[in-house]
């Protein structure tokens, strides 16, 4: 496909992420996205055959974006509290932005038993954040920035906190005090104690 048609692609995704963003995954049609995108249906099947093709677009992209987030810092000696640091403050506004979240969407494709049977991609991505995290928190003590710690543990602690919050941001108010306090029981874990 040329440089139009993948331009093309990534405006899809775009639009349609803050379809499935806003409505979960079930509520979104083709129609929908072609609604959202001014394509015609002709125009959007040509690019993909289902809101699931799109969807696992979407997923696979944050997979690759993240695979290699940390391992370019750690190559250019960035020390590991400022790589820490950097990536909490951006947890902290993610874990709070409920209009693009894609939690419930995410929750909503992969409880689907269908879906649940063939290569889930979010085990994929668990598995390229888990190497990232493990990467950094291992690199930090290596450098001993950080506490020697069962770095697969506190990945785990990081992770699925984040992932709760943002899950229950769709669902209630949530102020930006929850997150401040995970992040900072996340650095007691990782952080030597100042003396």
């Amino acid at each position: 496909m040329g440089t139009k048609g993948e331009k093309t692609k990534q405006y899809i995704c775009k639009e349609a992420y803050q379809l499935f963003a806003e409505k979960g995954y079930k509520r979104v049609t083709m129609k929908d996205i072609c609604e959202k995108t001014g394509l015609s249906r002709g125009g959007l099947y040509r690019h993909y055959d289902s809101t699931e093709q799109i969807f696992l677009e979407i997923i696979d992209g944050f997979t690759q974006m993240q695979s290699n987030e940390f391992s370019k810092k750690i190559a250019q000696h960035i020390p590991a509290v400022k790589i820490l640091d950097d990536v909490l403050m951006r947890y902290a506004n993610e874990m709070i932005d409920n209009k693009n979240s894609l939690s419930l969407a995410i929750y909503e494709f992969y409880s689907n038993p269908e879906i649940s049977k063939t290569e889930n991609t979010m085990i994929k991505q668990y598995e390229a954040s888990k190497s990232m995290w493990v990467e950094l928190i291992d690199y930090g003590m290596k450098n001993k920035e950080f506490k020697k710690v069962d770095a697969e543990a506190v990945f785990d602690v990081i992770v699925f906190s984040y992932q709760g919050v943002r899950m229950h941001s769709k669902l209630m108010k949530m102020d930006s005090t929850t997150p401040k306090r995970i992040i900072l029981e996340i650095k007691k874990l990782l952080l030597p104690e100042e003396e």
